[in-house]
């Protein structure tokens, strides 16, 4: 199998690379599952305080990776990446080690899910952020549980619904991610290290006062939102606008 996340530790930092180019780091099973097996090796790693994750190439995360829904029942797809992605943001902030997401390059729809669900968010200046899902006939259901506690509301709305592209200024307005960095290693690297300086227990108590009301909102809501997203996506409208995303023609609404 090929090795989509590359997993390396230099001190108290391991590091998980997306590295899946051909599909712009979409959000495979197999992806997601190395990020899974990822993570979990952090935690088993004797002295590890941080886990950053970054990406190769010109994008972080394309989102849901449409073309490998192609030969299966759509229902039986679209219920297994709901909870494919479920999973991996409750991974993520359960984690009892701070995720830094290193970003200097284009995310869109699911790849924003992961960036909520990290602790802290770094973006560069090739940094391009939008929320693609309601031009394509679905939602941003699942990621919603991590976006919504981060991003203003009225950033919210207007992105949820607009789908604009903005870029890493804006994004840090909004509250979407942490810090708009010139110098997107560097920073990281100050970060992780006052990070290094905390103890075990002390990172886990202090994550889980910040992860905690979300992951509530998990517990409350994450079955409700894999039906419904599970629902668009077996609409007639949902197929309709992803043919034309990967026919890279306009859907038929937009004619």
């Amino acid at each position: 199998m090929a090795t989509l996340v590359h997993y390396t530790v230099e001190g108290s930092v391991a590091r998980l690379t997306l590295d899946s180019p051909d599909n712009r780091n979409a959000l495979s099973t197999a992806l997601v599952n190395q990020l899974h097996q990822g993570l979990i090796d952090a935690t088993e790693e004797s002295g590890v305080r941080a886990v950053v994750l970054d990406h190769s190439g010109g994008t972080f995360c394309a989102g849901a990776d449409l073309a490998e829904a192609a030969g299966r029942n759509p229902g039986d797809v679209a219920v297994d990446r709901a909870r494919e992605l479920t999973h991996l943001l409750r991974r993520i902030l359960k984690l009892p080690v701070p995720v830094i997401a290193a970003v200097d390059g284009h995310v869109r729809a699911g790849g924003l899910g992961l960036i909520g669900a990290c602790d802290i968010a770094v973006a560069g200046p090739a940094s391009t952020f939008a929320l693609t899902e309601a031009r394509i006939g679905v939602a941003p259901s699942i990621i919603s549980l991590t976006l919504l506690p981060k991003m203003t509301a009225r950033a919210a709305s207007r992105y949820f619904l607009t789908g604009e592209k903005f870029g890493p200024a804006e994004a840090a307005d909004i509250g979407l991610i942490t810090i708009a960095a010139d110098d997107v290693v560097a920073t990281v690297a100050s970060l992780t290290a006052a990070i290094g300086k905390a103890s075990p227990q002390g990172l886990a108590a202090s994550k889980a006062l910040t992860t905690s009301a979300i992951l509530a909102a998990f517990k409350r809501r994450a079955d409700e939102l894999t039906e419904e997203s599970a629902r668009l996506f077996v609409s007639d409208e949902a197929r309709e606008g992803m043919m034309a995303f990967l026919q890279k023609r306009p859907p038929s609404w937009a004619d």
